[in-house]
């Protein structure tokens, strides 16, 4: 399936690494003028230049999402380079593990504040155009977690306001859509560290994976253009869980 997203306009909040950047050069490779932030600037040059190698039109700026006041200025500066908004994801995560007070505030600040501001600041846009909000949970929000505890709980939020904001914005012809990603591995990331220095963890996730490997990014991007195109124009407020079957073992 092609998608065509030629005019459209789109802010990957978080979209450096992994599920990001692969819904970063998914839109950008199917036509769409792309504004991403992150914290690296190290990995925000990388994307640049493999965009710009490929002749796509992507902007980058280094922003703190927990930062309410840098995340703001940067969304309001990529509206105005990209002339306008047609499609907000938002895609950062602290992955908070501990459950005590640094992993409880690092996901509240990033993955549910960052979402919620993210979301206010762009919707003056997003009602003009008549666009779309898409945003990354977890598959973690749907069952408990003793191991990532803050992580799994604020991506269960997540998940709710995503359907909450969906009505607000039902009027407004604005969608809001969200997607669960099972364990998705890539360079760098937590499964392709915990492969290298905890490959019993590893395993066991791999083993209860019906398909009997981990998810890639790019299959992740895939369903995010689903969600943000025409052929999606009837959903809103739901939450696709994306992961090969492993919420089902």
């Amino acid at each position: 399936m092609t998608f065509d997203f030629q005019g459209r306009r789109v802010i990957v909040a978080g979209g450096s690494k992994g599920i990001g950047r692969a819904i970063a050069l998914g839109f950008a490779r199917a036509g769409a003028t792309v504004s991403v932030c992150a914290r690296g600037q190290a990995s925000l040059d990388a994307l640049a230049k493999e965009a710009a190698d490929e002749g796509l039109a992507l902007h980058v700026a280094p922003c703190d999402i927990g930062d309410k006041t840098a995340l703001e200025t940067y969304l309001q500066n990529a509206i105005s380079e990209l002339g306008g908004l047609d499609v907000l994801v938002n895609c950062a995560s602290a992955f908070g593990r501990e459950d005590n007070e640094e992993g409880w505030l690092s996901s509240v600040e990033v993955d549910l504040m960052g979402t919620v501001r993210a979301g206010h600041t762009c919707l003056p846009a997003l009602k003009e155009s008549g666009g779309t909000i898409i945003n990354i949970a977890s598959i973690a929000a749907l069952h408990a977690s003793t191991r990532t505890a803050p992580y799994a709980a604020i991506k269960a939020a997540v998940a709710h306001y995503t359907g909450s904001l969906a009505v607000a914005m039902a009027p407004h012809k604005v969608r809001v859509n969200g997607i669960a990603p099972g364990s998705i591995e890539f360079p760098g990331g937590v499964w392709d560290q915990a492969r290298q220095h905890n490959p019993e963890l590893y395993e066991n996730i791999r083993k209860g994976i019906p398909f009997g490997r981990l998810g890639t990014p790019e299959e992740v991007a895939d369903v995010a253009l689903f969600l943000a195109s025409d052929m999606a124009r009837w959903m809103t407020g739901q939450t696709l869980v994306v992961d090969g079957g492993q919420v089902l073992s």
